[in-house]
This record gives C-alpha cells, sequence and structure tokens, in this order.
C-alpha cells in the first residue's frame, strides 16, 4: 500500500500507526510525521535531525528503533545504496532510484521506466520478494576540466 502525501495531522497518523499495529507514542508519531510529509528519502541522521528541529528531544536510539519497526510494518521501504548507507523511503509503491554518488541523493524512477527482461533462477526453496533497481550516477566529468 503506497503512500499518497499531503501534510497529515497527528490525529491521521495516529490512526494510520493503530491500522499498522503500532502503538502510536508521541516520539513515533512526530518520526511518522517526518517521513511523511511528502515524497522523501532519509536516512537515519536527517530524520533525527528533523524531529528535534523544535527541542523534541527524540534519542537516535528511539528514531533507529522506530525506523526499523516501520520497516517490518510497511510504512516506509529501507534503500541500501552502498555499505553504511541507508535511506528510508516514504513511497512503497513499486519503483527504482537513480543514486547521485557525488551528492548522495535518491530520486526515484517509476517502474515502467525500467525493463527487466529476464532473471536468472530462483535458488532452491525461494520465491521472488521483489526487485529493487538502483542507477548509480555521478556529474559528468568535463573534458576541458583539469583532473
Amino acid at each position: 500500500m503506497g503512500m499518497k502525501f499531503q501534510m497529515m495531522q497527528p490525529a491521521q497518523i495516529t490512526e494510520l500507526l493503530r491500522r499498522r499495529q503500532i502503538t502510536p507514542t508521541s516520539q513515533r508519531v512526530k518520526i511518522a510525521g517526518t517521513l511523511f510529509a511528502g515524497p522523501a528519502h532519509f536516512c537515519a541522521e536527517d530524520v533525527y535531525a528533523r524531529v528535534n528541529e523544535d527541542d523534541a528531544e527524540v534519542s537516535k536510539a528511539t528514531v533507529y528503533n522506530t525506523l526499523g519497526l516501520f520497516v517490518a510494518k510497511g510504512l516506509v521501504r529501507q534503500v541500501f545504496v552502498e555499505p553504511g548507507k541507508v535511506f528510508y523511503d516514504s513511497n512503497t509503491q513499486p519503483h527504482h532510484h537513480f543514486y547521485d554518488s557525488g551528492t548522495g541523493e535518491l530520486t526515484d524512477i517509476d517502474a515502467v521506466g525500467v525493463a527487466l527482461h529476464e532473471l536468472p533462477p530462483l535458488p532452491a526453496d525461494t520465491e521472488l520478494d521483489g526487485v529493487d533497481v538502483i542507477v548509480r550516477i555521478r556529474q559528468r566529468q568535463s573534458k576541458d576540466r583539469p583532473a
């Protein structure tokens, strides 16, 4: 189930969390409000900084634990772009990403914009759970610029 992005009121966030069997603590509501303010890709540190802008004093542990819970409950997706770099994506609809290695920016690609014609045979006793494509990009180096 994908999210429709509009500014959600705390009561709407509380109801969303309850529908996913998540106890809506004030910290979880604040974290969810940050994630669902619009389509976005945040690392845990970004979420931590945003929820504490107003001196809310939400601990890093609470942010990390809540993000893990939201992933487990299907509210957000984890996107692993490189070792040690994880984004939390509020768009849970099927889609892929551009990752700019120079700026660290992650941008959505519509799922119909990527065509996979064949996958290798799956290992025994497994089933396909999804395919996530990350297209790594960087700013083109000018031929006129010294290296």
